[in-house]
């Protein structure tokens, strides 16, 4: 088995970006005095769910794309998964704060959350295949 370097990497790139939506989570609170939950808040309720769904579809995909990597699989499958995780995480959040059903929202949100399903989807059935 080898060390998953480029998974080590866009984990790391990911960390920041993750940070960041705390962030940005954080301010929110602090402007609003909102200690728990959203406040009724619809910005910050949007800023909390970017945040929590990337902690819900991340970690995940990052093992399976690191297991890839440690088992051998080719470098441009990796690298491919790796992008797709890291730009589709950085859309979601931008298209949350887009105006409904306009095309910043499809292409963001839909975008992003198409691109992060496609990465875990992908790494799971390469992961079966070399398994089988």
């Amino acid at each position: 088995m080898i060390f998953p370097a480029t998974t080590a990497l866009y984990g790391a790139l990911l960390a920041l970006v993750y940070l960041g939506l705390s962030g940005w989570v954080m301010a929110s609170r602090v402007s609003g005095n909102v200690l728990f939950g959203d406040g009724g808040d619809a910005a910050l309720l949007k800023r909390a769910r970017s945040h929590a769904n990337f902690s819900e579809y991340v970690p995940l995909t990052l093992i399976l794309v690191g297991l890839l990597e440690a088992g051998g699989a080719g470098h441009g499958l990796v690298q491919g998964l790796l992008v797709a995780l890291l730009v589709g995480r950085i859309l979601h959040p931008i298209g949350m704060f887009a105006a409904p059903n306009s095309p910043r929202q499809f292409a963001c949100r839909g975008g992003g959350i198409l691109l992060t399903l496609a990465a875990l989807g992908i790494a799971a059935i390469a992961l079966l295949l070399r398994v089988a």
